[in-house]
């Protein structure tokens, strides 16, 4: 059996603190046209030849919308109090507008019933990156009827999920969304527009403040917005590479919470976007400012910022640190980011509540002997990184809460089935589940330390 982290201290624990483990509709669910839903950019995206490695599609993901009892049942069995996941859009609306799908509502209150019946807090994304392709034909998040399309969304599962549902994150990582899908182009839809990027970005910080204005007029209290985030260190003293990471920070971190926050954006983004970047008035910017009543942080690693003006638009790159240890997504294993970034967040937005809604690695994991599979590298990340959330707490941060990407070995967008970030191994030809000592591990700290920290400290040693 795995050693649990001897960092997390076990008196008296606070009844408030979620201990969890996150995934994303798209990801896991599979039949993704069933029972009525719509196709979304995600199914065009992956079922168009050369765009995901192997020709993988989420046409079956871990078919979790035919086995959620079963996943359901995982969870308690790893001992999880709360379960982040996000709804498929076009589950709920096909057409991305107008009509309802009852049956995809009735699919995600089955879910949410069956984890409060064991105890665990639903936490649900509205926004995973599935936009439904109706919409995208309409414009996409380029639109700028989008907003509206989103909070009217938003306000059907308000409506339905409200009295069952506490918290509620309006959208997951709107800066891959935007660089992703409209920038880079190796996320659905594709695009691949400098002066397209900047339109979508506005559009879904104003979506952020529609939804948060719909939720309120619901009665909806507690609506929060998940980031990824990334600490950016200089690899020189230089001037150059310092004001490099000055500009890959504004780009990455300040870029969508600034605007809900302090109502502008950053200075730095006119000098990345040139000519393509628009023009706001002080009530357009105004309107954005949107405080969440919490951030969800998704941190994995950092960035070592050397000046390379050939790198477009922000003129920075990231330098491998070839001493330290990699995931299998050639990121650098460095817990100590985790609690800078929390710090920063503390610092720069006035402490905020936060939940550290994904954090996780993938590692080639050997195969399953004898009914066990010894994810070793996986464990040793998920301590040091609660060591390091616990070295937050003790200055302060507001963390209410811990969620372990992914429950399951999943698609991984554009990866395929390549790189698995689960606590819990899918078999990827029969689907069968099993716990992964990375779950174990994670099982076992929750076991032993309650549900959460005393006088804000995980941690009883670095």
């Amino acid at each position: 059996m795995s050693k649990p982290p001897t960092e997390i201290r076990s008196d008296s624990p606070s009844r408030d603190f979620l201990w969890g483990a996150a995934t994303s509709a798209y990801q896991i669910e599979g039949s993704p046209l069933a029972d009525g839903a719509g196709p979304s950019i995600w199914h065009r995206f992956a079922n168009t030849p050369g765009r995901v490695l192997n020709g993988d599609t989420g046409d079956i993901a871990c078919d979790h919308y035919r086995r959620w009892h079963e996943d359901v049942a995982l969870m308690a069995a790893l001992g999880v109090n709360a379960y982040r996941f996000s709804v498929a859009w076009a589950r709920i609306l096909p057409e991305g507008t107008g009509r309802v799908n009852q049956a995809g509502l009735d699919f995600y209150r089955c879910l949410v019933d069956a984890l409060l019946e064991q105890g665990i807090e639903p936490m649900l994304t509205l926004y995973h990156w599935d936009l439904p392709e109706a919409l995208d034909t309409r414009g996409g998040w380029a639109s700028d009827a989008s907003p509206g399309w989103f909070a009217d969304y938003a306000q059907v599962l308000y409506r339905a999920l409200g009295d069952r549902v506490r918290l509620w994150i309006t959208l997951n990582e709107p800066w891959v969304i935007t660089a992703g899908g409209y920038l880079y182009g190796d996320l659905a839809p594709g695009h691949r527009s400098l002066h397209e990027t900047p339109i979508v970005a506005h559009n879904l910080l104003r979506a952020h403040a529609a939804a948060l204005a719909s939720g309120r007029a619901e009665g909806i209290e507690r609506i929060g917005l998940a980031v990824n985030l990334e600490p950016q260190y200089p690899a020189s003293p230089s001037a150059e590479d310092i004001g490099a990471t000055a500009h890959r920070d504004a780009f990455i971190n300040r870029w969508f919470l600034d605007p809900v926050f302090l109502g502008r954006y950053p200075a730095e983004m006119e000098t990345i976007f040139g000519s393509a970047w628009p023009r706001h008035s002080p009530s357009e910017l105004d309107a954005l400012r949107a405080p969440p009543d919490f951030i969800g942080v998704n941190y994995y690693s950092r960035s070592v910022v050397r000046a390379d003006p050939t790198e477009q638009p922000v003129g920075a790159r990231r330098v491998r640190q070839d001493a330290r240890p990699h995931t299998a997504m050639d990121w650098e294993v460095y817990p100590q980011g985790l609690t800078d970034i929390l710090l920063w967040i503390q610092g720069r937005y006035g402490n905020p509540p936060v939940y550290i809604t994904e954090n996780g690695a993938a590692f080639d994991d050997p195969p399953p002997v004898a009914g066990r599979l010894h994810d070793r590298q996986r464990v040793a990340y998920l301590r040091t990184h609660l060591r390091a959330a616990s070295r937050a707490l003790r200055r302060g941060v507001d963390l209410r809460g811990y969620f372990a990407w992914s429950l399951l070995d999943n698609f991984e967008w554009s990866y395929g089935y390549a790189k698995r970030f689960g606590l819990v191994h899918v078999d990827p030809v029969d689907r069968q589940r099993l716990i992964k000592d990375s779950g174990r591990f994670y099982r076992d700290a929750i076991r032993r330390y309650g549900r959460g920290p005393r006088h804000g400290d995980l941690s009883a040693r670095d």
